[in-house]
């Protein structure tokens, strides 16, 4: 039997007239990168990943749902206050997509409020946030139609709804390092729903500071969604593959043995990678701006001089993330906001919870 199976929800369950529900899930910074789904599946990624869970980086969704009276459905999306309706494809999508083993939506309309801490479609995986939320919010409605509804489950099923509206949002479930996607050396990696990182990692890693340099607030001209895409004809993404899995081995030791030059030369190998694989889709294109640059070179620059364990990370935009031990954290924020706070629009403090 498919692991799908088990999430489907055909039974019959207590019906509840009108409620509403409120979740806060967080963003997720990616290690080792998901780039690219498989073909002609659904949500379906090519290559492992792993990532931190952020700490103050996170979406607060409130959802209100009301019996519905009318064969017309109504579902209506506020973010920060005021509707929009430019989010409501995405969601109907996401909506359609889950009713297999969301049955009793259906019988209700919705009116979905929504806001975060940070910039939306600016490269800091509001997708993730946003889209992890709301799948807490309608587990949550389920877990009042459903009487026995275990922990596990609930938590399971909340990441395999949350990778059918955005891929990197079923990592967001969970908090510390998680797991997505089948990889041979990770017991319980699957390719439907995230895990909680299940191996010994070394309590250097336990604590690690994550400072996110906003270069650019604005929302991306080319979404990720379009850049996933693109890999399916990218000259290089078997070899890209090939090198994530190889990676994600690589980083299973790191995690155990707490080698943070290791750690911090594959992670920036990985966020570089995928800005390769951005700049050699057909059509390319550049997420990165110059002050992208300028702070990675100033990263270098600093790391060499003062031996401090500062790295750097990448998502799909011009954002930077800086990953550093908390015991260093007084000395590295003070360079932080003394030689890169004018490359930057802000600067969000954040930790890898």
């Amino acid at each position: 039997m498919k692991k799908s199976c088990f999430f489907y929800r055909k039974k019959k369950y207590s019906l509840v007239q009108n409620g509403v529900v409120t979740k806060k899930s967080p963003s997720n910074i990616a290690l080792i990168k998901y780039w690219g789904k498989q073909k002609n599946k659904i949500q379906i990624p090519s290559n492992s990943s792993i990532s931190y869970s952020l700490g103050k980086v996170y979406t607060v969704t409130r959802l209100i749902y009301h019996l519905r009276k009318k064969k017309k459905r109504s579902i209506r999306i506020f973010f920060s206050g005021k509707e929009n309706t430019s989010f409501l494809p995405k969601i109907l999508e996401f909506f359609h997509r889950i009713s297999l083993y969301c049955s009793y939506l259906r019988d209700f309309n919705f009116v979905i409020e929504t806001k975060n801490t940070f910039p939306h479609s600016s490269g800091i995986a509001s997708s993730a946030s946003s889209m992890s939320a709301l799948a807490l919010c309608i587990m949550e409605i389920e877990k009042k139609l459903v009487s026995s509804l275990e922990e596990d489950f609930f938590l399971r099923k909340a990441s395999f709804l949350a990778r059918l509206g955005s891929g990197s949002a079923c990592r967001s479930i969970y908090p510390g390092l998680v797991v997505w996607g089948g990889h041979k050396s990770i017991k319980g990696s699957n390719n439907l729903y995230a895990i909680p990182y299940p191996y010994k990692i070394h309590p250097i890693f336990t604590k690690m500071g994550d400072t996110i340099l906003v270069i650019d607030e604005y929302p991306k001209k080319i979404l990720s969604s379009k850049g996933h895409q693109l890999m399916i004809h990218n000259p290089y993404a078997k070899e890209r593959f090939r090198c994530a899995k190889k990676n994600m081995d690589r980083l299973i030791s790191i995690l155990k043995m707490g080698d943070l030059q290791e750690f911090g030369e594959l992670i920036e190998h990985e966020a570089l990678t995928l800005h390769a694989m951005i700049m050699t889709s057909y059509p390319y294109f550049l997420w990165m701006k110059p002050n992208t640059l300028h702070v990675l070179y100033k990263v270098w620059d600093f790391r060499k001089q003062s031996k401090k364990n500062i790295y750097f990370t990448l998502d799909a935009g011009a954002n930077v993330h800086l990953l550093y031990p908390i015991q260093e954290i007084v000395s590295i924020r003070k360079w932080i906001y003394s030689d890169l706070f004018s490359y930057c629009k802000k600067i969000i403090e954040s930790f890898c919870q």
